[in-house]
């Protein structure tokens, strides 16, 4: 029964509570660093954004930011999230700002996101949950795999979707935040991201690549002199189920401050509403 409870939960109100109701209302192999290092000055861009992850994976951990932009009805909306990621445990906490509403005043309502392999958690979710009870959703079981449904895109999956990389150019040398960067272009394949990806993210990807309107996503990244992420933007075509056309999402991550402590717990059974959740 909690089984069920928890799909339903994830594919109807979820994506339909913070994405939808938003358009609405308005592993590889890993080496030294200097490896590394050659890796993201030289070599076959392809290659060097399949391992993009696994560097990721090297440096622990960091902070992050993340933004998410929709256009619908005229009208142009931005989810913007901030936190902490543990890239070895996969686990993350980001506090999320929903937008104002439809006309643009109103406070904004600040969503604590938990992230862990396999699991969204969400608090102050809203929807008649309790402020003090968490909303637990089994990313599998989402149509986007949780790559937009939360509002903002778990950072080791979005590298993740790089291992489908299938064309993708250097576009030149840059600076971002103070860093030199290197900056590529190209398209991933969630098929084949799904197929290369750690075991916690394969399910959430085959399901992202069913459930896109398309299973090919456009990205820029910029990597660092040790082929670490700095910037990476995707562009979803994601459906929602309330409207015909397809939603343009575009989805971007800045990350920074590697090897920042992160302290993420999980909630207890009894901390889960298990109750029914109300459509916004």
């Amino acid at each position: 029964m909690a089984g069920r409870r928890h799909r339903r939960m994830g594919g109807a109100f979820v994506a339909a509570g913070l994405v939808g109701c938003v358009c609405l209302g308005t592993g590889g192999c890993s080496g030294s660093p200097r490896a590394a290092a050659d890796d993201a000055r030289a070599g076959d861009p392809v290659e060097v954004l399949h391992r993009a992850a696994d560097r990721l994976a090297e440096a622990g951990s960091s902070q992050a930011r993340t933004s998410m932009e929709m256009a619908t009805g005229g009208t142009r909306v931005t989810i913007r999230g901030e936190g902490v990621y543990d890239y070895r445990r996969q686990l993350g906490r980001l506090r999320v700002l929903l937008p104002h509403g439809p006309a643009g005043t109103g406070p904004q309502r600040p969503i604590t996101e938990l992230l862990a392999p396999g699991a969204l958690f969400m608090k102050n979710r809203g929807a008649g949950v309790p402020a003090d009870k968490w909303v637990r959703v089994d990313t599998a079981t989402l149509s986007d795999g949780n790559l937009v449904t939360g509002g903002a895109t778990d950072p080791f999956t979005a590298a993740e979707v790089l291992r489908g990389t299938r064309r993708a150019a250097y576009v030149g040398d840059t600076e971002f935040a103070g860093t030199q960067v290197r900056h590529y272009r190209g398209t991933a394949d969630l098929v084949l991201a799904a197929r290369s990806a750690t075991a916690a993210n394969r399910q959430a990807l085959a399901a992202a690549a069913k459930g896109f309107a398309t299973a090919v996503v456009p990205f820029d990244v910029y990597l660092d002199d040790v082929g670490r992420i700095r910037k990476v933007r995707h562009r979803f075509s994601f459906v929602n189920g309330r409207q015909k056309a397809p939603v343009a999402v575009a989805s971007t991550t800045l990350l920074f401050d590697f090897g920042a402590p992160v302290r993420v717990r999980l909630p207890k059974a009894e901390d889960i509403y298990a109750g029914r959740i109300a459509e916004e």
